[in-house]
């Protein structure tokens, strides 16, 4: 992400082994965790804008479709983040999220024409994403007991790049395997084989 912020006029003293110069009896803060702070609070209110941003879209999207949900827009682990709660939402997360995985780009596309700004927006439709996330890191553990038991790479099936996602962070937390994608979209897949 780039920092559109300007430096602080103590950063480049910082820089140059000066001594901050004292305001009101206080030293200014200059150490780096102080800036780390500032630039941390500019990005997460442009990451909220963003969740803003697909919120109003998602929500005008619900009203086309007369669909009752309820909407949440947060930052999550540095990302923009819409959550949609409500019964009869099935349609809107499809065959194995397909439909959600279309909705969330369009939600990034609404971001991007009114920012300009590529989003890493996550939406997440009755809570479909947390519940797959557990399925895939059932589906992760048991391809490394298959491997670590017969020393051969295990195959997946083709998955989308949320699950991908899914599956090589549960894969890299454990010791002795690892895991590459191949293939191209949408028959893109994990291989999760014996670390050298």
């Amino acid at each position: 992400m780039t920092d559109t912020s300007t430096p602080r006029a103590d950063e480049s003293l910082d820089e140059e082994g000066i001594e901050p110069t004292a305001v009101n009896g206080e030293t200014e803060e200059t150490d780096e965790e102080s800036g780390t702070r500032e630039k941390k609070a500019v990005g997460e209110s442009e990451l909220f804008r963003q969740s803003e941003i697909a919120a109003d879209y998602v929500e005008g999207l619900l009203d086309i479709l007369d669909y009752d949900g309820d909407i949440d827009e947060l930052v999550s682990g540095g990302r923009p983040v819409v959550e949609v709660v409500g019964g009869r939402l099935q349609n809107l997360v499809g065959q194995r999220g397909a439909t959600l995985e279309a909705l969330q780009e369009l939600a990034r596309l609404a971001v991007f024409r009114q920012t300009g700004t590529p989003s890493r927006l996550l939406l997440d439709v009755g809570g479909y994403r947390a519940t797959r996330r557990k399925e895939l890191a059932a589906v992760a553990k048991n391809a490394v007991e298959k491997v670590k038991e017969y020393g051969e790479p295990v195959r997946l099936e083709p998955m989308s790049a949320f699950e991908r996602k899914c599956v090589h962070d549960v894969v890299n937390a454990m010791s002795g395997v690892e895991s590459e994608s191949e293939g191209v979209e949408p028959n893109r897949r994990i291989i999760v084989r014996p670390a050298d």
